[in-house]
């Protein structure tokens, strides 16, 4: 290590982001200075075998994996390979370029492979074979959405192994206690609550190197719950998540983590409210949200989801959609125990009033809609408070939407006054771009592939219109 220095910015960078401490705290524990260590990440400076040996007596880190060259990812071998394919000919792209692209922005370079992957699999197409439309849109969040879709959104083992550590933890009004001494005395992992500055922009964070799971102290005492359940979960289930994996065989390794978080997140629901008991008090109590909230701890968001999974064959529940939606239209949550009524990769309908439920904070707002094949769904909304609020002074609200069948609207306490005979219906579509409505107010675009039917000596309700049919 003395005869040549050592560039390892990228490295610490993420061994810090992995410890969720940020440059003042690490660097106070190092005992250099937060400007030191931030050169040192940027690669300004090379790291010394002094900080090494501080590095592995503070987090106890391998000297010798993480001072070793190469690692995962895209390195400067790879990029070479890429480069010297002849359409980069004529630009001649210099080693040491590269190997300041591998090092310092390992994002753009695994980037750049996979787009080369992606050339190269049209390259091997037949000749006049048109592009795989299905092929070039499946993201990792896609194909976890449908993974979860297709299973529609209950995973049977997983309810048994909760249901079975639930009645060994005891009484959910004292989760988050039985959770944290699971941990400690199982796993050995210690739970403890830090200022948010520790974090930066996470919420939680397992140090794998102290076995210390930290958690920030804005969350609220549901989000705490579900993050130790999280975390226990990994741990409790991790033989089962391992199989389930393989099973879905995901097409990558980013697609594997993010399916395996999102199977750990369910687990995590399923252990706070277990199946029986949370379908039995939501029969009771007619799929009272807040009463279910109460009852077992968790926050709107939470009883929502997990009212999206009762699918166990013999003891379905009514199979909700749900929706999580900004104040800006971007969804970022979209569950379905049977069909999902709304666009795929469009946003919602202007026309449903998820939006209104922001005017209304804390209000449930009911609506009974209809989409253009015939279908109606009875509609809740909600508008609730982000788990984290970094700052106090942005918007931290967002819609939770619910809806199922109208015919199940009956068994659900919040059609209570509506009269579901001859209810008053509004129709709704998918996305503006490819809804097939003609006389919408509300319409902000001409679906694609109508021709418009604009006169100049009349002007209609709605602002686009097009010829049907």
């Amino acid at each position: 290590m003395a005869e040549r220095k050592l560039f390892l910015g990228p490295r610490l960078r993420r061994l810090r982001r992995e410890l969720g401490v940020n440059q003042s705290s690490m660097a106070a524990e190092l005992g250099i200075s937060p400007s030191y260590l931030n050169h040192l990440e940027r690669n300004q400076r090379p790291v010394t075998a002094g900080v090494l040996l501080r590095l592995a007596r503070a987090y106890d880190v391998d000297l010798k994996s993480f001072a070793a060259d190469g690692g995962e990812g895209t390195g400067l071998e790879d990029l070479s390979e890429i480069f010297a394919d002849p359409m980069f000919g004529d630009i001649a792209i210099p080693r040491y370029e590269l190997l300041d692209v591998a090092d310092n922005a390992p994002s753009v370079a695994d980037a750049i492979s996979r787009l080369y992957a992606s050339l190269v699999d049209r390259r091997q197409a037949p000749p006049g074979a048109e592009p795989d439309e299905e092929k070039r849109l499946v993201t990792p969040e896609n194909w976890v959405r449908d993974h979860i879709q297709a299973q529609r959104n209950y995973f049977g083992y997983i309810e048994e192994a909760a249901e079975t550590l639930a009645g060994a933890l005891g009484e959910p009004v004292f989760l988050f206690a039985a959770l944290r001494k699971r941990l400690k005395e199982a796993f050995g992992i210690e739970t403890r609550i830090v200022p948010p500055e520790t974090l930066e922009a996470t919420s939680q964070h397992y140090d794998y190197h102290r076995k210390r799971l930290m958690l920030s102290a804005l969350l609220r005492s549901e989000s705490r719950t579900f993050a130790v359940a999280y975390q226990l979960a990994l741990f409790e289930f991790s033989a089962l998540l391992a199989k389930m994996l393989d099973a879905a065989a995901p097409p990558d390794q980013p697609t594997r983590r993010l399916l395996h978080m999102s199977l750990a997140n369910y687990a995590a629901g399923a252990i706070m409210m277990p199946y029986a008991d949370f379908l039995r008090a939501a029969e009771t109590h007619r799929y009272d949200i807040d009463r279910l909230c109460g009852e077992f701890g968790a926050s709107v968001e939470q009883v929502a989801h997990r009212l999206t999974t009762l699918g166990r064959s013999g003891a379905r529940g009514i199979p909700f959609f749900m929706l999580r939606v900004d104040a800006a239209g971007n969804i970022s949550k979209r569950f379905a125990g049977e069909s999902f009524p709304f666009s795929r990769f469009g946003g919602t309908c202007p026309r449903w009033n998820l939006h209104a439920a922001f005017r209304t904070p804390s209000q449930v707002v009911t609506q009974i809609v209809e989409t253009p094949d015939g279908q109606r769904f009875f509609t809740i909304s909600r508008a609730v408070e982000r788990a984290v609020r970094l700052d106090p002074r942005e918007n931290s609200q967002l819609a939770i939407g619910l809806g199922c069948d109208v015919r199940y609207a009956p068994k659900i306490v919040y059609s209570g006054g509506l009269d579901l005979a001859e209810p008053y219906v509004t129709p709704i579509g998918p996305a503006c771009s490819i809804c097939p409505r003609i006389r919408c107010p509300q319409r902000a675009s001409a679906p694609a592939g109508r021709t418009l039917t604009v006169n100049e000596m009349q002007k209609t309700i709605s602002p686009y219109p097009f010829r049907g049919g």
